[in-house]
């Protein structure tokens, strides 16, 4: 008999996919996981009381770090065809494409925090910079920000979340567990995971590249509403009808940088505007998405439904990890204090690592770090989390 609160997640089922190649320790942990007890009030209780004060100065001196760190690469960049020598040419242009990446998704994160309201105390002063910020970054401010606030309220729940949610077994197209444990019987094969390396690679590309837009124009990796879903019009299931003024200021916002590129474009040239703005876009859109993948799509990481799925253990079904102490620094903690973020997303982010030591005490083994090299974990969350069942509570990620 399971001891209480303790999950069956259906391992007696795991080996359906692929019985070669399953994880006796990760077997383990689904078979034996007991689901989380917390409240709210003693994980706040936790957390020292200053850790929740928000100070606009404080979020505008990291705008304004940012921006001038912006502008200098972009100065610099300005000097890169001036030198006659093509091979510093060909060099110096790709190190400004990786540090405009990762300063501007630095950025990014600033305009997250002011769609969370923990920018500081002033919504108007919260919601003008995020605009300004996520406008510059081709972002639909209060569309996403609409969006994002649903996703943090429905973490982890299969039906209710808003992003990455993981797709069953029928919508992979495999066989019902019954039948496809009567194939593997017969030894024919029922592999999802027979996928050549290659193709996985190319799909990893597309979804850096381009993840990030396509989610904003089409929902992808969002969930299915059944019609055509986007951020970018009105009438999206995404939204009510009291957000449509929010809607059109965030396409307003995005048509103003669209229109500012394409007067540059006229003016200079489009191979100017590539080389300054769109590539490093694209780096900008392959952090996030690198980022918001791990975060949210691992091994261990479970999904629940309707009737197990509450707030606290949503929120947990995230993951904390390092990308080194200068990425870290420089994408303001989003990354290794992802879990205090999704149970106080109102929490600052420059208190977060605090609160994060204050958890780990208090969650045990429920607080999730996963300390694997980063290539190696996409890898693994690629090539293994495919799918997961049609039925069940609790469900774990298969391959």
């Amino acid at each position: 008999m399971a001891p209480p609160n303790t999950i069956d997640a259906g391992l007696t089922h795991r080996h359906v996919v692929n019985p070669t190649s399953a994880a006796p320790v990760k077997a383990a942990y689904e078979r034996n996981y007991e689901l989380p007890e917390f409240t709210i009030k003693e994980i706040r209780e936790c957390i020292p009381a200053h850790c929740f004060e928000r100070s606009g100065f404080r979020g505008l001196c990291h705008v304004a770090i940012d921006l001038t760190w912006a502008s200098l690469l972009f100065l610099a960049a300005t000097q890169i065809d001036k030198f006659e020598n093509p091979l510093i040419r060909y060099l110096a242009w790709p190190v400004y494409w990786v540090m405009q990446g990762i300063v501007c998704t630095g950025i990014w994160v600033l305009a997250h925090e002011c769609g969370h309201q923990s920018f500081s105390t002033s919504k108007t002063l919260n919601n003008s910079v995020g605009w300004l910020l996520h406008s510059f970054l081709l972002v639909p401010y209060h569309s996403w920000r609409i969006s994002h606030s649903k996703h943090h309220k429905a973490t982890g729940h299969m039906t209710k979340d808003q992003v990455f949610v993981p797709k069953t077994r029928t919508q992979v197209g495999l066989p019902p567990k019954e039948k496809a444990a009567a194939i593997v019987e017969e030894d024919e094969a029922v592999h999802l995971d027979e996928e050549p390396p290659i193709v996985t690679l190319f799909w990893m590309l597309v979804q850096f590249l381009f993840g990030w837009p396509a989610y904003l124009a089409v929902n992808a990796s969002g969930q299915d509403y059944g019609q055509w879903t986007s951020h970018f019009h009105t009438w999206s299931p995404i939204f009510e009808t009291r957000n449509f003024t929010d809607i059109v200021l965030s396409d307003l916002g995005v048509l103003v940088t669209l229109g500012a590129l394409i007067y540059t474009t006229l003016q200079t040239s489009l191979l100017a505007v590539t080389k300054y703005y769109i590539v490093p876009y694209l780096f900008v859109n392959f952090w996030l998405v690198l980022i918001t993948f791990l975060q949210h799509t691992d091994p261990k990481l479970p999904h629940y439904r309707e009737g197990t799925w509450n707030f606290q253990r949503g929120a947990l079904c995230t993951v904390d990890r390092s990308f080194g102490k200068f990425l870290d620094h420089m994408f303001h903690g989003i990354v290794h204090t992802h879990v205090a973020h999704h149970l106080f997303s109102q929490m600052p982010f420059y208190h977060a690592e605090e609160a994060t030591a204050c958890l780990k005490k208090l969650l045990g083994k429920h607080y999730i770090y996963d300390e694997t090299p980063i290539v190696l974990a996409t890898w693994r969350s690629f090539r293994e989390c495919r799918f997961v069942e049609d039925e069940g509570d609790v469900v774990f990620f298969k391959k």
